[in-house]
């Protein structure tokens, strides 16, 4: 069972985006003054997107900033399904951030072989700073899926038979993405009703797994949210 969770209600997508914004660039500045670098772990899906596009509009010590994925789904370099993709288009690559700080994973290749090589990289990044996740209506995160099971001890895992496609993906795993000073989960849409209920309610869910020391942070619109 999660420890704590600071649930953040907004009227709107866009104010979700909008504070989720604020607080990446609030905690990126802590971090820089800490200890010289914001490690950032992205996420896939449109409510992340809103807060990336938000991002390049932004002035911000980008040369300190360095960049890893939750997940990736096993396509080809460039289409426009993977994640990273995503985040180049609506952020990276209107930004400087260095091009060597930016970890994508190569899931280009299989999801064993792929899961494996990123596996240094994040061992070496940990722990990070900031770790932004979305939640499925199904409770799963990142590529974590309900009734898919993983060494709890790896930081990586190959994922099969997703039940959403592409059936094939690499994601970092729940210890992994625990292992932050900050976790930001991003919550927005009518269909996400249930499935926060039952998050509410403590249900065995995949976004139930990832527990960090510190509280948990939930920014969701209205419309994901008529607790």
């Amino acid at each position: 069972m999660q420890k704590s969770i600071n649930w953040h209600r907004f009227d709107t997508a866009d104010q979700v985006a909008t504070a989720a914004a604020r607080q990446i660039i609030d905690a990126a500045q802590q971090a820089i003054a800490d200890h010289g670098t914001f490690k950032l772990v992205l996420a896939g899906g449109t409510t992340p997107e809103k807060v990336y596009c938000l991002l390049a509009d932004t002035n911000a010590d980008w040369a300190n900033w360095i960049i890893y994925y939750g997940d990736e789904r096993c396509l080809p370099v460039g289409h426009p399904d993977r994640n990273n993709v995503l985040a180049e288009q609506a952020f990276l690559n209107k930004v400087s951030i260095p091009s060597e700080q930016i970890f994508t994973i190569p899931a280009e290749s299989d999801p064993v072989t792929a899961a494996k090589d990123y596996q240094p990289i994040v061992a070496n990044a940990l722990p990070f700073d900031m770790v932004l996740l979305g939640l499925g209506e199904d409770g799963h995160t990142a590529s974590l899926f309900p009734h898919h099971v993983h060494n709890e001890d790896e930081l990586t895992h190959p994922v099969f038979n997703s039940p959403k496609p592409p059936s094939e993906r690499v994601s970092v795993s729940a210890k992994a993405l625990s292992d932050t000073t900050h976790l930001l989960f991003l919550v927005t849409g009518e269909n996400k009703q249930d499935i926060v209920k039952a998050w509410r309610a403590g249900a065995d869910l995949p976004i139930a797994t990832i527990e960090p020391e510190n509280a948990i942070d939930v920014y969701i619109d209205s419309a994901a949210d008529n607790a």
